[in-house]
């Protein structure tokens, strides 16, 4: 085990750096940001003064080398707009993100098993048709596209929900404040539904699909078969024969779905106002941000990588015929 994870930990290493590097060299390629760190009227010596200073006049592997030795110290560099610590910022719009990848998948994971039992179960009827088609709408519209489309039913013209803004819940909560955080709680769920359901439809009608899939394949198994024939009930046949061994594909696709989320939030956050890190870095990359960018993109890869791994320890834990020293990803 412990071989199996250091091992891991150092592909993951290799990783961040193959995800450091090429961030790096596409923020380049859109020009010099020097000018978001001089004022317009700022003279040509002026600007080849700030480009010095912020070391933006050396050559590009240099330049790469010498932010990948900062950030071994833990250093991700000064936002070039708002001119504090990048990963200071970045940690203040995390919880936020989190919260909506939270109620994401609790939408794609809650709704998504019953969906997928119920069409396996009764496969061919018109549960399973409508269930099926629901869940092939669901993966063929944008998330962008349904996020607007609910901001003009349910917000402008049913006025039911929030259109935008966001009620802190963790962070409250991390900075010890319990009863202000779950006095929020209400509000804090009542501004993440409609982004919420944007984010998670994709992975709800996905989860479906699979959840039907894997049972629909377990149920065919001799072992079911001979489960029946001893007379157990079709629900006990259902829960303590088939779904142990229809979850273990499942577990894969939804161990990684809070990493899938995190980084799908960047369109809705931006068509929901919502502060989250999504927000952050699209308007980090319009504004040519490059240390804000990086920081994000760098933390949102690291925590993908972690689920990843916890993934993999699930899945053996799961299915012990699988052996850690054949590793999966």
């Amino acid at each position: 085990m412990g071989s199996y994870v250091l091992r891991r930990l150092l592909q993951s290493v290799v990783v961040i750096v193959g995800v450091t590097l090429v961030t790096f060299l596409a923020l380049q390629a859109g020009g010099d940001p020097t000018y978001l760190f001089v004022s317009e009227r700022a003279s040509l010596e002026e600007i080849e003064a700030a480009r010095r200073a912020l070391g933006f006049d050396r050559p590009l592997h240099e330049q790469y080398l010498s932010y990948v030795g900062d950030l071994t110290r833990g250093d991700f560099g000064q936002s070039l707009s708002y001119r504090q610590p990048a990963m200071e910022i970045v940690l203040e719009a995390l919880p936020a993100t989190i919260e909506l990848a939270i109620f994401s998948m609790f939408i794609a994971i809650v709704v998504a098993i019953p969906l997928g039992i119920l069409s396996a179960i009764n496969r061919g009827t018109a549960w399973d048709g409508s269930i099926t088609t629901f869940a092939m709408f669901g993966q063929s519209i944008p998330n962008f596209w349904m996020g607007i489309m609910m901001i003009l039913f349910f917000g402008l013209y049913l006025r039911w929900f929030p259109i935008s803004g966001h009620v802190p819940f963790l962070t409250p909560l991390l900075a010890g404040d319990v009863g202000v955080a779950f006095a929020n709680l209400p509000r804090t769920l009542y501004h993440l539904i409609l982004p919420g359901i944007a984010v998670g439809t994709y992975s709800l009608a996905r989860n479906t699909r699979l959840i039907r899939s894997s049972l629909l394949e377990v149920l065919e198994q001799d072992y079911v078969r001979t489960a029946r024939s001893k007379g157990l009930s079709e629900r006990r046949v259902l829960i303590h024969h088939a779904m142990r061994n229809a979850w273990l594909p499942v577990v894969t696709i939804i161990g990684l779905e809070f990493g899938f989320l995190l980084g799908g939030v960047v369109v809705v956050e931006t068509v929901f106002s919502y502060p989250g890190i999504g927000r952050l870095l699209f308007a980090a990359i319009n504004q040519r941000d490059i240390p804000l960018v990086q920081a994000g993109v760098t933390l949102l890869a690291g925590v993908f990588i972690l689920l990843n791994l916890l993934v993999d320890l699930v899945y053996v834990r799961l299915d012990p015929r699988m052996k850690l020293s054949e590793g999966r990803a």
